[in-house]
């Protein structure tokens, strides 16, 4: 599948309803991650999540849209929501109607990163050091960073 390609929330049917997950069809931990690169969430995490409850899942979900949204936050801001919202439609990305701005920029970076020219078409602003990166390149800092707090976190959850 091409980078190009957007990645709805996986979901599955059961008796209890839907189960919204955060996997973005990009799963690392099949080769030996102990955090996905992908949803940042832990290899347990992964295994253990159809057996959460829903409050389970929603502090869960809430708290990798924290972690998302703090690392996205140190280089991006959110300018325009309805010019952002327009671009994750018009590139099909899909992402859950809760979920907070800068967590779904790291889905469009991910996505777009090779072909977004201006983020301020997108609704997005660099900050900092991050007004002189590419887009590729800005997306490589934020994911690099997003993997270090993941482990923090997978690492703070197995202490738990």
């Amino acid at each position: 599948m091409s980078a190009s390609q957007s990645f709805a929330p996986a979901r599955r049917r059961t008796s209890s309803g839907v189960i919204v997950s955060p996997c973005v069809g990009l799963c690392s931990t099949t080769l030996g991650d102990r955090t996905c690169r992908g949803c940042q969430r832990a290899d347990s995490e992964i295994h253990d999540w159809p057996g959460l409850s829903h409050d389970e899942r929603r502090a869960r979900l809430v708290a990798l849209d924290s972690l998302r949204e703090a690392v996205a936050g140190r280089y991006l801001q959110l300018l325009d929501s309805d010019a952002f919202d327009a671009q994750m439609r018009r590139h099909r990305i899909r992402s859950r109607s809760d979920q907070p701005g800068l967590s779904k920029a790291v889905e469009l970076l991910r996505v777009g990163r090779d072909r977004i020219r201006d983020l301020r078409c997108y609704g997005l602003a660099p900050l900092g050091e991050a007004r002189h990166l590419s887009v590729a390149e800005l997306h490589d800092r934020i994911a690099a960073d997003l993997a270090s707090a993941a482990e923090l976190r997978r690492i703070s959850l197995a202490d738990s």
